[in-house]
């Protein structure tokens, strides 16, 4: 069988012989070199989806563990959410119940509420700073709250501390104040100032109050302080000293027993003796005095209070 085939330029005819076995073995390589490139190509195209789709199955595993990630981060977020809120609350409560004790405090020191406002927060200010740090206005999140909160608290426990020593002081001098009477029972004999001497008759000057009462019966101290003398002493008989600072002395005279000891710390209205009459003394009585920087004053000043 021969394939006739002419030129396009020249219009000759040249002849293929099939039936040749050269011609014959090119036809059969051309062929088969036709049918591997398709089955490669086949085969190539065939097992491209499958790597797409486990491709996508790989992708949709990471989304799926990302989602899953997202998901946690939530809920530990919502849980921290809500601890802080809590500790806010726990936090407000402790100022509201600051300010109120605080307020109660002012009144009952009756100290000037301007001086301690548990209302607003006191003035304050100050160049802004040159750099222009903290110029811009931030939404407040809730750690910023916090901080604000635990500052208030550290502003309330500052005024808190102020209005208990000024407390603490006024009580101080409250209680190391002359106030009251030496005895628990019995009256005042004798006034302070000029009187006729009992033993001699002529003008002296009396420099306490005598309080009668009975033998033993209990003398006190009018006051906080020290027992700066505990002993006999001329005129005084058994006396009792009391130093309560502030230029404050008492004396406690003619006692049958003293109940304290020199160095001694005393508070007011505590036994400090036995009433008796040692000393220069007509009858058991104890003779009061109240010194102010050594000199003597009128102890019916402090008594009336």
């Amino acid at each position: 069988m021969n394939l006739i085939l002419f030129s396009g330029r020249e219009g000759r005819a040249h002849h293929l012989n099939l039936a040749h076995p050269l011609t014959l073995a090119a036809i059969i390589l051309l062929g088969c070199g036709i049918l591997a490139t398709a089955f490669l190509l086949g085969a190539r195209f065939g097992a491209e989806p499958g790597a797409l789709a486990a491709n996508g199955s790989g992708f949709g595993r990471v989304l799926d563990e990302q989602r899953a990630e997202i998901s946690a981060l939530r809920s530990q977020l919502k849980e921290r959410v809500d601890a802080l809120a809590v500790r806010m609350g726990e936090v407000n409560a402790h100022i509201i119940r600051l300010d109120a004790l605080g307020r109660r405090l002012t009144e009952m020191a009756s100290i000037d509420p301007r001086e301690f406002n548990f209302d607003s927060t006191p003035p304050s200010g100050g160049p802004e700073s040159e750099d222009g740090a903290g110029a811009s206005a931030e939404i407040p999140d809730l750690t910023q709250m916090l901080d604000d909160l635990e500052s208030r608290v550290d502003l309330r426990y500052a005024q808190m501390s102020a209005l208990q020593n000024v407390i603490l002081a006024r009580n101080l001098k409250e209680q190391i104040m002359p106030d009251g009477r030496p005895v628990t029972k019995g009256f005042i004999s004798s006034y302070f100032g000029d009187r006729q001497d009992p033993f001699s008759g002529h003008q002296a000057f009396h420099k306490g109050v005598d309080f009668a009462g009975q033998i033993g019966d209990e003398v006190v101290a009018v006051a906080a302080g020290i027992v700066s003398w505990s002993g006999e002493r001329a005129g005084y008989g058994w006396l009792i000293e009391i130093n309560h600072g502030s230029g404050y002395v008492t004396r406690y005279a003619h006692n049958r027993r003293s109940l304290v000891t020199v160095g001694q710390t005393v508070t007011r209205g505590q036994p400090i003796a036995l009433m008796g009459s040692t000393g220069r003394s007509t009858g058991p009585h104890v003779h009061f005095e109240v010194l102010k920087d050594g000199r003597q004053v009128n102890p019916m000043t402090f008594i009336g209070r």
